[in-house]
């Protein structure tokens, strides 16, 4: 990536992100891919309207399901305070969001609300729990589709993003497994917009910020995964996650691409490989492997996320952020700019936190 800076890495992330978020939008859901061509086709190239009676019925191609909204409040708040507020980030979706929801699912802002926010809802509205005290257990990737925006700001500062995306995580979700494998895709797009690559060295990236201290993860091995040395004491557990296997993902994932002996085709079958349904699991080894295979390639990267059914929403929004930070925001296709409705305010929210990433 030695022809974008850090600035553009870091635009093209959250662009990629709301870009991915849209072109989820239509065709959302689908687990029976005949059912998917049937009704858009045998390759959905670009943004669709939701067919009557799914998911976000009613909105119109280039719109923003409630995961935009909620990463563009989240985005905005980044912007107003120039930094991570949490206080601010807490009073917006107390007067911005959850006014707007009923606790069920097909209602609210993009015409469905996941079970994280369902469970916010509840308790937050319903049984007025302080902030701190909301967190649910949803196995989903929703809390990284608005903390990817805490990833890009502090992309420079790897523990003061893992300590952000970490304390804005369990306002929502608070099973330990989904918040390490949250912090440690912040992590990795952290060091995308840095202009690392996303290869097989990267995973070795982030296990040195572990022993260095620097992300809050539990490790007992040397480097390069080597065995401890007789003697070595077990290293310090407090305020660390379990284990460092959530960093050692994209790296294998990004081997599996390159290896010759190892063919996903079309690439949209990753869904099939890892799995279609919404888990945090399935959803992130898809994720990388497609972000790695097609890191000079947004179009593809997105296009393919999408026709791969299921949770394709989220797999085309961490994608889209992923590749987006690999390419930068000036090699993102005009015509995904032109078709995503609110472009240029959200172009311009991007550049605002863009430029304040190299800031503390």
């Amino acid at each position: 990536m030695p022809d974008t800076t850090i600035q553009d890495r870091a635009a093209g992330a959250i662009m990629g992100a709301f870009i991915g978020d849209a072109l989820g939008l239509g065709p959302h859901w689908y687990y029976d891919l005949a059912e998917l061509r049937r009704d858009y086709g045998e390759w959905i190239n670009g943004y669709t309207d939701p067919r009557p009676g799914r998911y976000h019925a009613g909105l119109k191609a280039g719109q923003s399901s409630q995961a935009g909204y909620i990463l563009k409040l989240t985005l905005s708040s980044l912007v107003a305070c120039g930094q991570y507020d949490e206080a601010d980030f807490c009073r917006r979706m107390d007067e911005e969001l959850l006014p707007l929801l009923d606790g069920t699912p097909l209602n609210g802002p993009g015409g469905y609300t996941s079970q994280s926010i369902r469970d916010l809802w509840r308790l937050r509205v319903r049984q007025k729990l302080p902030w701190g005290q909301t967190g649910g257990h949803a196995d989903t990737t929703e809390a990284i589709e608005r903390t990817l925006a805490l990833a890009v700001r502090y992309a420079l500062d790897p523990a003061r993003l893992a300590g952000t995306v970490t304390s804005n995580t369990i306002l929502t979700q608070n099973d330990d497994t989904v918040v390490s494998m949250t912090v440690a895709f912040g992590a990795v797009l952290g060091l995308l917009v840095q202009g690392h690559p996303l290869d097989t060295r990267l995973s070795g990236r982030l296990m040195k910020l572990v022993h260095e201290g620097v992300l809050p993860f539990h490790a007992v091995t040397s480097d390069n995964l080597q065995p401890p040395r007789p003697g070595d004491p077990d290293p310090p557990r407090a305020g660390r996650f379990a284990s460092p296997d959530a960093l050692l993902t994209p790296s294998h994932m990004a081997a599996a691409a390159a290896d010759p002996d190892i063919r996903i085709e079309p690439a949209w079958k990753v869904s099939i490989v890892y799995g279609m349904p919404c888990a945090i699991y399935h959803q992130l080894p898809a994720a990388y492997y497609l972000a790695a295979r097609f890191h000079d390639d947004f179009e593809s990267a997105l296009l393919h996320a999408v026709n791969g059914g299921g949770q394709n929403q989220a797999r085309a929004i961490l994608t889209g952020a992923l590749v987006g930070a690999q390419v930068g925001f000036s090699r993102i296709p005009q015509r995904f700019l032109d078709g995503l409705e609110e472009s240029a305010s959200l172009r311009t929210l991007a550049e605002e936190l863009a430029a304040r990433v190299e800031k503390s």
